[in-house]
């Protein structure tokens, strides 16, 4: 256990490699009610969220998820985020938003102003009164199918498409499933009351007893999304960093909105990007960590790690980095120096690992 964003967490269970190929080829289910959910309602709520997010909000539909980012006036990232568009069973419709763990004071902080702007706007911190958690991997679908069984009307949540979300029960208690999650695998991501989340996680790990299922922690979520090529805030996101430079301009939606960042984010777009977030993959069996030096073959510095771990699918060092662009290109061999000691690496296109496609 560790300490992470105030909550006492498990950095593993039985094993980070265990953990992560228990993901990988069966199925993981993961405790991350760490991370922030605010709840938005009222009328205007999806145009105070759209005035603060990158990605357009005013067109969603209910049962729509969409991946954002928040961003400052000069276009740093402050978080990237999922906006739920949701109907309760009364039919009514509000909007959740989840943000990461480390900084949701920073976010709550950062919208008050603009709450003051939509009175008729109820905002609700709703991270204490939930739990979330996540079930990943090619089983999840499997083991969910017995906690949401098709044959009971509404609780079928094995037809939701990809980043797609509904408002459902478990066991006639209340529950939020979406099909999103942060492992590069198919699953959903389940929140629940908190008075009933050990009941849904016992749930959870019976219905996947005889399908490989295993708790997962902090280390393996770690090398799962790495495998995955999925960007850490405070490793390859933060304020000094603009959506365009980490590769996810297409979480960027300029044309025809006004939202903080966008006039930056116009002129960002329309630039040469210095430097580029690339994969790397490094010879013999060190890992590069964060703040690792990059070179180029003749000794010049070109950048810098921002995330590396042993890949336990691939059995290779890998890290992801931002390297100058004219050094960013896929099979192009540089430097690392790793504690003192300069070691090959290639640069590789995100992500390292796909998931196979069902036949």
């Amino acid at each position: 256990m560790a300490l992470f964003a105030g909550y006492q967490m498990p950095i593993q269970y039985t094993g980070i490699v265990s953990e992560h190929t228990a993901t990988r080829q069966a199925a993981g289910v993961f405790d991350i009610s760490h991370m922030g959910r605010l709840r938005f309602d009222g009328p205007r709520a999806d145009q105070l969220l759209d005035h603060l997010l990158t990605r357009r909000v005013l067109d969603m539909q209910p049962g729509q998820v969409r991946y954002s980012l928040v961003c400052n006036e000069s276009g740093g990232i402050l978080d990237d985020v999922l906006v739920s568009c949701l109907e309760s069973p009364s039919g009514k419709i509000y909007f959740l938003l989840v943000v990461n763990a480390s900084n949701k004071s920073k976010i709550v902080k950062w919208f008050e102003p603009h709450l003051a702007d939509f009175p008729d706007v109820e905002f609700h911190d709703a991270t204490d009164s939930t739990a979330m958690i996540a079930v990943q991997g090619p089983k999840a679908l499997e083991v969910c199918g017995k906690l949401f069984p098709p044959s009971l009307p509404g609780s079928n949540v094995l037809g939701l498409g990809y980043y797609r979300a509904k408002v459902t029960e478990q066991m006639s208690k209340a529950c939020i499933v979406s099909r999103t999650g942060y492992t590069g695998e198919d699953g959903f991501e389940l929140i629940v009351r908190a008075e009933d989340a050990p009941r849904v996680w016992e749930n959870l790990l019976m219905a996947g007893r005889d399908l490989g299922i295993l708790p997962v922690g902090l280390g393996a979520r770690d090398t799962l999304r790495l495998e995955a090529g999925m960007p850490l805030y405070g490793h390859e996101l933060d304020e000094s960093i603009d959506p365009y430079t980490a590769g996810l301009g297409f979480a960027c939606q300029c044309k025809d909105r006004s939202f903080i960042g966008r006039e930056s984010l116009l002129v960002k777009s329309k630039e040469s990007l210095k430097v580029k977030r690339v994969g790397l993959v490094l010879d013999g069996r060190r890992a590069a960590r964060e703040q690792a030096v990059c070179f180029d073959q003749a000794g010049g510095r070109i950048g810098t790690v921002t995330s590396g771990t042993f890949s336990p699918t691939l059995q290779k060092p890998i890290s992801m980095a931002y390297i100058a662009t004219d050094a960013a290109i896929a099979g192009s061999e540089i430097q690392v120096d790793i504690r003192g000691t300069n070691s090959k690496a290639w640069v590789q296109e995100l992500p390292f690992y796909k998931r196979p496609t069902s036949v």
